[in-house]
């Protein structure tokens, strides 16, 4: 269990731990010379069952509640510290409101320098405690009347805090996250940070990102509540040995350690937020801020997301805006302070740390909030496929609440999403929202067959305009897919329309056809254009040109440029040779192309911008810009042009 220690500025929190552990927490020299604490100190104390406590003493000057909030974030047990002579002060209460914020819920209080004052002062000085107490969290907490220079007392506090321990499980749960609360060097050893665990576990020998700077280190050795381990866990302190390809000063507090998959470095972030109860105004929309989470103190603004105003005392759901990026996860808690760093406005916890840039305050996306504030992932994943038509990436979800591949397992399965593959990850959709994706798949098909019946169906990128724009690529095709093989809808060639739909010519036009097709068919990849065809058979241009545009909507015939159409088979044998350029030299090009078919270089550009605009390659330049490149689109294959 890690125990905080709070309270003003020489009510003897130092003095407290060393009575309770024998260590002095005061390390730096001048904390010695002034005999205040300027920074956070750290303390161990063995326990009979072979736990240990540990202790991070806080220091209790006003202006250094920044150095206070970088380690009270990651603590289990408050342990309030209040002098007998002098009773609460300033700063007792703005620690205390610090911990509700934090969303503490055990403590106990350290009534000090008993010693230093009668009975009476004593009984005025504990009733002034309960009275501040009384309206928060910590109202049945206990109190101990000690004197750390007689020992009085600290006995019975440690027995306390030891039970308190006994009953402390902090769950293991989630990938490893350790927040860096100081780093330092040993001369033979190298590089050492040292925090709490926020989650997750590490072992001897972990390879680990350092993050937001995103460097690799790993674990050469670690100490766990101060003694030699092979692994750390959630809930202790640890300190890891550190190497990689870095220096020491690469590495400061409010800095993580965390498992790579967490590398997720951002700058803002949706959270549920309450403003101080002793407040006097309300927050705005668009104060600026100090945020402190974990060990980090950054400058930031509340977006609210409910309204112009926070009440003091009341809560509501927000969008921190960060001048530069931090790691954290759903749950995490944090607390906020005014510009000039004087004063504790509100605290919250982390919701949501991919939030959308639009539709923010849309009714769907917060009520998703609501339900993440209730820390229940399976019921916010719940909303938020039911909510989100082009689906959720299940990993990156996975990474937001810092689950475990077991966790996410587990929560797949019992939602049972329709999952994915795509180049971003895995997308999971509800089940009635692919059902709803496939009925309207059926109905743009039904309706382009009534605006067109003349026409064979749409070609898959143009349905894909018609149905879902915004759908990932991979998931149309399996959408796709998925209703050919259900026999909903069919595929000629590259045109997709319903099973039931026909487009056929006349018997004159079929006529007519059969003696042009050979034409067509003599030189597949340099079939002659209308008015060649024109010429050779002394028919009219234009009855040319409207013949062959009716039996390209058969699919026998397309367009590849004005006027100059390719047969089916020659279409799909050019999708295979472009192919196979594409995985031979990573693009196709046109000089390629040409050396593959023959003919001129002109006809081999039309052929990839044909394949360019129905969506099954697309142009891009080369690495000097000099030159047009075309590679296969995202999930693209050799499609059977002819199905039929």
């Amino acid at each position: 269990m890690i125990i905080g220690t709070a309270g003003h500025i020489d009510h003897g929190k130092t003095s407290l731990v060393k009575a309770l552990t024998g260590v002095d927490a005061d390390r730096l020299p001048e904390e010695k010379a002034r005999g205040i604490t300027l920074d956070l100190g750290y303390a161990y104390t063995p326990l009979p069952d072979g736990s240990t406590l540990g202790f991070i003493d806080v220091p209790g000057h006003e202006k250094l509640i920044h150095n206070m909030l970088a380690g009270a974030t990651g603590i289990d047990f408050l342990l309030l510290v209040v002098a007998a002579d002098d009773g609460p002060m300033p700063q007792t209460r703005e620690h205390l409101a610090i911990a509700e914020l934090l969303g503490l819920q055990r403590a106990a209080v350290a009534l000090t320098k008993c010693d230093a004052v009668d009975a009476a002062r004593a009984d005025a000085a504990e009733s002034e405690i309960r009275t501040l107490l009384a309206q928060g969290p910590f109202a049945e907490a206990p109190i101990y009347r000690v004197s750390a220079r007689t020992g009085d007392g600290i006995a019975a506090l440690h027995a306390h805090l030891a039970a308190a321990a006994a009953h402390t499980a902090t769950p293991c749960d989630g990938r490893f996250r350790l927040a860096i609360d100081r780093c330092f060097s040993l001369s033979g050893i190298g590089t050492v940070v040292t925090g709490t665990v926020f989650s997750g576990t590490v072992r001897v020998g972990d390879t680990l990102t350092v993050s937001p700077p995103g460097f690799s280190a790993r674990v050469r050795s670690l100490h766990a509540q101060d003694k030699p381990a092979e692994t750390g866990h959630a809930g202790q302190r640890v300190a890891l040995n550190l190497t990689g390809d870095f220096s020491r000063e690469a590495i400061r507090r409010g800095m993580w350690v965390l498992d790579p998959r967490q590398h997720l470095p951002l700058d803002r972030f949706a959270a549920t937020l309450r403003l101080a109860r002793d407040e006097t105004q309300a927050l705005r929309h668009w104060t600026p801020v100090h945020v402190h989470l974990g060990a980090e103190d950054i400058i930031g603004r509340v977006a609210l997301l409910e309204g112009d105003t926070v009440a003091p005392g009341t809560e509501a759901l927000a969008e921190i805006v960060l001048e530069r990026p931090l790691c954290c996860v759903a749950g995490d808690r944090f607390v906020l302070r005014d510009t000039s760093a004087t004063r504790t406005l509100a605290g919250g916890r982390v919701l949501d740390i991919f939030p959308p840039t639009r539709h923010k305050r849309a009714p769907a996306r917060l009520a998703a909030l609501r339900l993440a504030a209730q820390g229940e992932p399976a019921a916010t994943l719940r909303e938020l496929l039911i909510a989100s038509p082009t689906g959720v990436l299940l990993e990156r979800f996975a990474q937001g609440w810092n689950l475990t591949d077991a966790d996410a397992g587990h929560l797949w399965q019992g939602l049972a999403p329709v999952r994915i593959d795509t180049r971003d990850g895995v997308l999971g959709f509800a089940a009635d929202v692919w059902a709803g994706h496939g009925e309207k798949l059926v109905a743009a098909l039904a309706a382009e067959h009534e605006r067109a019946p003349d026409m064979l169906g749409a070609e898959h990128e143009r349905l894909r305009r018609l149905t879902a724009p915004t759908l990932a690529r991979a998931a149309f095709d399996h959408l796709v897919d998925a209703a050919l093989a259900a026999g909903r809808i069919a595929q000629t060639s590259s045109w997709l329309h319903l099973p039931e739909h026909r487009v056929t010519l006349s018997a004159a036009d079929s006529d007519l056809w059969r003696s042009l097709a050979p034409l067509v068919a003599a030189e597949p990849f340099q079939p002659p254009r209308v008015r060649d065809i024109a010429k050779a058979t002394a028919i009219p241009e234009d009855t040319v040109r409207a013949l062959m545009k009716r039996v390209a909507r058969t699919g026998q015939l397309y367009p590849v440029a004005l006027d100059h159409y390719f047969g089916d088979d020659a279409v799909e044998q050019l999708a295979g040779i472009v192919a196979a350029l594409c995985a031979e030299h990573g693009a196709a090009r046109a000089a390629e192309l040409r050396d593959r078919i023959g003919g001129g270089r002109k006809v081999a550009i039309h052929i990839l911008e044909f394949f360019d605009r129905i969506g099954y390659t697309r142009r891009v330049r080369d690495l000097r810009g000099t030159k047009d490149e075309h590679v296969l689109r995202e999930a693209a294959v050799p499609r059977q042009w002819k199905m039929q």
